[in-house]
């Protein structure tokens, strides 16, 4: 979470390398199945550990930097957005001069997701990927910065309801994500009190700042 990899432009797709997620799967639809079978599995406490399962790149991102910083917004309507200032979502052109982004909300991370010995997240339980955040909400919108262009994009239960398209830079580089958790998952609230110092403790690398606007 380089712009526009130009030099990819004559190489296959196929021909990337696989760090997190599978470039081939554009939509792993069997796997978005399977997290919604288990909601209490995937989102065991509810939207706060989607929240964590988002906040755990943007700490991946800040520790391979030296440091980053990462708000955590949430808002009346029962939506959350987490937005950090790392380098922004992999994204390439391939040989035919698409736009690519690595897709991490709709196929599973290959370092966690299919590992009883993974991860653990703040709240003790295992960290398993963007895909889990994606396929419990009802909607989700990734918006991408990098150096060379910024996207966004929308999702249903994980699913793209939107081409990958083209935002107005500004410079910046960075991710934010904003969802809609299902609502069994929403009746469960989320209580921010205390939540930074233990934040601070599992990611020390990054700076993280919640805004409650749902009594504003």
């Amino acid at each position: 979470m380089s712009g526009l990899d130009t030099c990819l432009m004559d190489v296959s797709r196929g021909s990337w390398v696989n760090t997190t997620h599978d470039w081939s799967s554009t939509v792993d639809f069997d796997h978005l199945a399977y997290i919604r079978q288990s909601p209490e599995n995937f989102a065991p406490g509810g939207p706060w550990h989607l929240v964590l399962e988002v906040l755990a790149y943007a700490a991946d991102e800040a520790s391979s930097r030296g440091g980053g910083r990462c708000l955590v917004t949430l808002y009346p309507d029962g939506s959350l957005s987490v937005a950090d200032d790392g380098r922004g979502t992999d994204t390439r052109m391939d040989e035919h001069g698409q736009i690519v982004k690595k897709p991490v909300m709709a196929s599973k991370d290959l370092r966690f997701f299919d590992f009883a010995d993974t991860e653990l997240l703040p709240d003790g339980h295992p960290r398993r990927g963007m895909s889990v955040v994606a396929a419990l909400s009802e909607w989700l919108v990734h918006t991408n910065c990098r150096l060379n262009g910024a996207w966004t994009q929308r999702y249903e239960h994980g699913v793209p309801v939107t081409d990958l398209e083209s935002v107005e830079a500004d410079g910046t580089t960075g991710t934010l994500v904003r969802f809609m958790p299902d609502v069994p998952l929403r009746s469960v609230g989320v209580s921010a009190e205390g939540q930074l110092q233990r934040l601070a403790m599992a990611w020390p690398d990054l700076d993280i700042q919640i805004d409650d606007r749902r009594n504003a």
